[in-house]
């Protein structure tokens, strides 16, 4: 019997769940800004403690890769790696916006097209976009939004909209398109990591544990403090 352990820290959610194979054995999700470094191995210890499942019997860990943010994403993959070294088990990387999309997948009867977001810098976002059977259909990549933004696939389909990058394109957006729509609320969660992480598992789709790095999309940027 597999026990998954999912570690979601891309955004300023810190999320874990426990799947024993496909099914949810429980979920912990913590949500304050600049937290995850003290907060995720607790979260860990005392969901698995509840759930009386020992780190021991893990089978693999699964992570949210990114786009995200620079610091959580650190946070979680060092977890990950540290678990998956001293247990001797494989990591599993599942790329965020996937997962954010898998969440919404299963109420998208209206066959929309699914475009996550996470918020960037100013106006930018990370995006992609997926149809109702969940196939990529517009690989993840930093958008500059603007009122011509995703034109092509508005012209004929209806899009849904969702995650923290979405909000800041809402105007714009609805009023250059009637088949535009926006879902509140959508957080990633390490519950949709776990199950896809699964998928991977059934298939060994493993990474290489020693040069695994998150999928940053961007380079990480720095700027020179203000003279006093």
């Amino acid at each position: 019997m597999a026990y998954l352990l999912s570690i979601e820290t891309a955004t300023t959610t810190c999320s874990v769940a426990l799947h024993q194979e496909d099914q949810l054995l429980a979920v912990q999700d913590f949500h304050l800004e600049k937290s995850h470094s003290s907060i995720l191995h607790p979260l860990i210890h005392d969901m698995m403690q509840y759930c009386e499942v020992d780190r021991q019997e893990l089978s693999a860990v699964v992570i949210s890769m990114g786009p995200g943010s620079y610091t959580g994403l650190r946070i979680g993959t060092s977890a990950a790696k540290g678990l998956c070294f001293s247990l001797d088990i494989p990591l599993i990387a599942i790329n965020t916006l996937e997962a954010m999309a898998f969440s919404v997948q299963k109420y998208n009867l209206r066959k929309a097209l699914l475009c996550p977001m996470l918020d960037a810098r100013r106006m930018e976002v990370y995006c992609q976009i997926r149809n109702a059977e969940g196939r990529e259909i517009m690989e993840t990549q930093p958008v500059i939004v603007d009122e011509n933004s995703f034109v092509s696939y508005l012209k004929e389909n209806e899009v849904w909209f969702f995650g923290n990058g979405s909000t800041k394109c809402k105007s714009m957006l609805l009023s250059s398109s009637e088949t535009a729509y926006f879902i509140e609320g959508i957080e990633p969660s390490a519950v949709a990591v776990g199950a896809l992480g699964w998928q991977k598992y059934v298939s060994e789709q493993f990474e290489n544990l020693a040069y695994f790095v998150p999928y940053y999309l961007k380079e990480f940027r720095t700027t020179k403090p203000k003279k006093v």
